[in-house]
């Protein structure tokens, strides 16, 4: 679809979907994003899982509890329309029998461990083998597939809290998570993560959501223009798993500092790296000074993203593995490198490289950890 007809057509649905709110009672069932919240409702093991919307005049972020999922964000572009800028589907059903982790919030692992084992203490822990013989996102049954208690606090602010048990996919200790969705004036989404443990456990959080800030699912991030502040990162094997020492991108296609096209580095066929993850899927090692760590922007919409973050590292993901046969919001398929993930994290197998920073949670200690996504239009 052409980028410049897509606002014009988004326009249309957006003002139909507002005539519907405004005939509505003072609860309307029709999101600015045109989802319907009965779509949402339904019971999963007993727990009751809904659709719930933060919204601060000019942004409006839907979540569902049913893995802390971010349905829908939309962003004012430079002309003030509103875009929805990540993937995801509009129905619980499709969440629930589509595996995918779109706007999901992951753990007790985020990334991959190595043959899903790892020792604490001297103790090995052997967790579900889900991806290339590997543990990938807490295994099958991760937090994006567990429904969160939901406590809406105010307009702009959703509390999600889950209890993860001793021994749930192999983990030890009982986790309590609780993680915070805010929603500011400033037109920046906060997620704020915290967990404590009565056992020595591994806890490694993040959010899985896809962006494409074109706002038109259909048109690739080939050419939005990523910003990273990260000197180095970590190389992988075919299977995901990394290989060895962390890396300089210096004179390497992985050298986002000073900003540059998706395209620009997949160009690149020489590189095993982008061989070995099927395009860009690896942990790039930040240069954290407290201001914004990444950025991205699409000339189209105008729309930028910043990210800052207190990780020591980031997974930036290409959509290697969209292949279009996935039915998403709207009813667009999603093609390959139709959306972009750049999750804030630790670095994957960390527990079993020592040399790198602990994702060790111990009892009388509290997991706490913080990443803002801000959004602007030039």
């Amino acid at each position: 679809m052409n980028k410049h007809l897509y606002p014009v057509i988004m326009s249309v649905l957006i003002l139909v979907t507002l005539i519907i709110s405004g005939c509505c009672s003072k609860n309307p069932t029709i999101t600015l994003s045109g989802l319907d919240y009965s779509d949402f409702d339904t019971v999963i093991n007993g727990k009751n899982v809904s659709l719930y919307t933060l919204s601060n005049g000019d942004m409006e972020v839907c979540i569902t509890n049913y893995g802390g999922r971010i349905v829908s964000l939309m962003v004012p572009d430079r002309d003030g329309a509103l875009r929805d800028v990540v993937l995801g589907h509009d129905n619980i059903r499709d969440y629930i029998n589509i595996d995918g982790n779109f706007g999901a919030i992951i753990g007790r692992y985020g990334n991959r461990i190595n043959h899903g084992r790892f020792k604490i203490d001297s103790i090995e822990y052997q967790l579900p083998q889900n991806n290339y013989g590997h543990c990938l996102h807490g295994g099958q049954k991760g937090f994006h597939h567990s429904v969160w208690n939901a406590s809406q606090i105010s307009d702009s602010s959703l509390v999600l809290k889950l209890h993860s048990p001793d021994g749930e996919a192999g983990f030890p200790g009982n986790l309590d998570v609780v993680v915070t969705y805010t929603l500011t004036s400033n037109n920046s989404l906060e997620i704020d993560y915290k967990a404590t443990t009565d056992k020595p456990t591994i806890v490694n959080l993040t959010n899985h959501s896809y962006f494409n800030l074109s706002g038109d699912p259909m048109c690739s991030i080939l050419d939005e223009i990523v910003t990273l502040q990260a000197s180095s990162y970590i190389p992988i094997d075919s299977t995901f798993i990394p290989i060895g020492n962390l890396v300089e991108i210096s004179g390497t296609p992985f050298d986002f500092r000073t900003g540059r096209t998706i395209a620009d580095t997949l160009g690149d066929e020489t590189e095993e790296q982008l061989r070995n993850g099927h395009g860009i899927d690896h942990n790039f090692v930040l240069d954290n000074d407290g201001s914004a760590i990444a950025t991205v922007h699409d000339s189209y919409s105008g729309i930028v993203m910043s990210i800052i973050t207190d990780q020591p590292g980031i997974q930036f993901y290409t959509g290697n593995f969209l292949d279009g046969t996935i039915r998403g919001k709207k009813g667009f398929y999603y093609a390959k490198r139709s959306a972009l993930c750049l999750e804030t994290q630790h670095f994957p197998d960390s527990p079993n490289h020592k040399e790198w920073p602990s994702t060790l949670l111990n009892p009388n200690e509290q997991y706490h950890t913080k990443t803002v996504y801000s959004f602007s239009a030039k």
